[in-house]
């Protein structure tokens, strides 16, 4: 009778830790139950001939300058839609979710390197017919943006950095990071990650990035919860977590760029110390620093309408268009903006 007893006992403790299991267990999303809810019109797949096939929004005027925009870690080309909506009437706007991110995933050869997403936009922007055009990036977007203009000067008609990445990273007692990129940071603990991924946990990061709460939605929490889940996204953020993404070398080449830049800081950026903000504006020439007081890390999203006509007014100071050139004249663009105000 005793042994029965503690053989049901043991029964219910094992189904316990079954629903337990189920209940954290996350497996990954599915291309079918994805596209139809975060690739509406107008995304395109775009086969590069690296086999990747990369999720791309390229939309606006037509006839306008290109602006391509590189969305940030564990973020998505939905990021950049209140610029969309602002500057589309004037420009062209390309975005694409980077390699192991949104609806692109995972790429073949797992290069989620810094290089390796820069070559990865050259292919996409090759494979739309685009040659010369504005770039612009958020966080990790910002330092693939800098090392991009450094990489391809004679492409770059100007740059945006914004909260970017890029430079060596210092301590910082203010520093707010997401529970998700310390854990993703973290041998074994990250593989479990693979499976174990609550929404809870991505909330978290979301809310962390905004000083405006209000602007946090539960559909937004909804989109970074899925599109990381997608196939192969989890796998990859493990792979790019383990590379050394501010070594400096994107820093040691910053003179090199002769891009008119445009660099857009929120001041309580809590990843990202607006101290280099300043620092990017030292180190390249010409460059015009915008601080946005009581702002977070993305501020494309939390003062969409300010740094979006800030964007605008710079392309139209920086920018000579090709398009608007006499035919018999190369275009050209300026070496500098005015000095940078601190």
């Amino acid at each position: 009778m005793v042994g029965k007893f503690f053989k049901g006992i043991g029964v219910l403790v094992l189904l316990a830790l079954v629903v337990m299991a189920v209940s954290v267990i996350r497996f990954d999303n599915t291309k079918q139950e994805l596209v139809p809810k975060y690739a509406l019109a107008p995304s395109q797949f775009v086969e590069l001939d690296s086999g990747a096939v990369a999720h791309v929004r390229d939309q606006g005027n037509m006839d306008g300058p290109v602006l391509v925009l590189i969305h940030g870690s564990n973020a998505s080309l939905h990021t950049w839609e209140p610029w969309v909506a602002q500057l589309k009437g004037k420009y062209r706007i390309v975005t694409m979710d980077m390699p192991g991110h949104g609806l692109t995933g995972a790429v073949p050869g797992d290069d989620y390197s810094r290089s390796g997403m820069g070559a990865f936009t050259h292919d996409v922007l090759g494979k739309l017919g685009v040659s010369h055009y504005a770039i612009g990036g958020n966080s990790m977007g910002g330092g693939v943006a800098a090392q991009y203009a450094e990489d391809y000067p004679d492409e770059v008609t100007a740059l945006i950095l914004v909260d970017a990445a890029g430079l060596p990273r210092k301590a910082n007692p203010d520093e707010k990071v997401p529970l998700a990129f310390r854990l993703a940071r973290m041998p074994v603990i990250n593989h479990i990650m693979l499976y174990v991924s609550p929404r809870s946990m991505f909330a978290e990061g979301v809310r962390k990035v905004f000083v405006d709460q209000a602007k946090v939605t539960e559909e937004m929490i909804d989109r970074y919860y899925d599109l990381n889940l997608y196939a192969g996204n989890r796998y990859a953020t493990m792979l790019r977590f383990q590379l050394p993404m501010d070594d400096g070398k994107v820093a040691a080449r910053l003179d090199e760029i002769k891009a008119p830049t445009l660099v857009l800081w929120g001041d309580k950026d809590g990843l990202i110390p607006v101290a280099n903000a300043h620092e990017f504006g030292r180190r390249i020439a010409g460059a015009k620093v915008v601080i946005y007081p009581d702002v977070g890390h993305i501020p494309m999203e939390e003062v969409a309408d300010k740094s979006a006509a800030d964007v605008d007014d710079f392309l139209s100071a920086a920018l000579v268009m090709p398009q608007a050139a006499p035919a018999s004249e190369t275009p050209k663009v300026p070496e500098s903006l005015p000095g940078n105000p601190e």
